[in-house]
């Protein structure tokens, strides 16, 4: 089930990247970048990070060429403690 969820938000992250940039091009109505980073953070950041070099969107801003990535980062580190807390034997 959170392979699913993984899966989901991820194309979801990919794909409003990709709406986004479309809009932007055609100078519609906007993503708030609030919630493109919303949908990073609930997991999907992999998906937003293919997204923005695929659609070489926000690349020039550096809260998204750090931001997405530190998110990621942060993302790994806690499911990290997670395993390892989960994992370990008990005394």
């Amino acid at each position: 089930m959170l392979n699913l969820y993984l899966i989901f938000i991820n194309l979801t992250a990919f794909a409003l990247m990709g709406i986004d940039k479309y809009k932007a091009i055609h100078r519609k109505w906007r993503i708030p970048e609030k919630t493109l980073f919303l949908s990073a953070v609930f997991g999907g950041s992999i998906g937003a990070i293919l997204g923005m070099y695929t659609f070489r969107h926000k690349t020039k801003h550096a809260t998204f060429v750090y931001g997405m990535p530190a998110i990621l980062i942060i993302q790994i580190i806690l499911l990290i403690i997670i395993c390892l807390l989960y994992f370990l034997p008990q005394p």
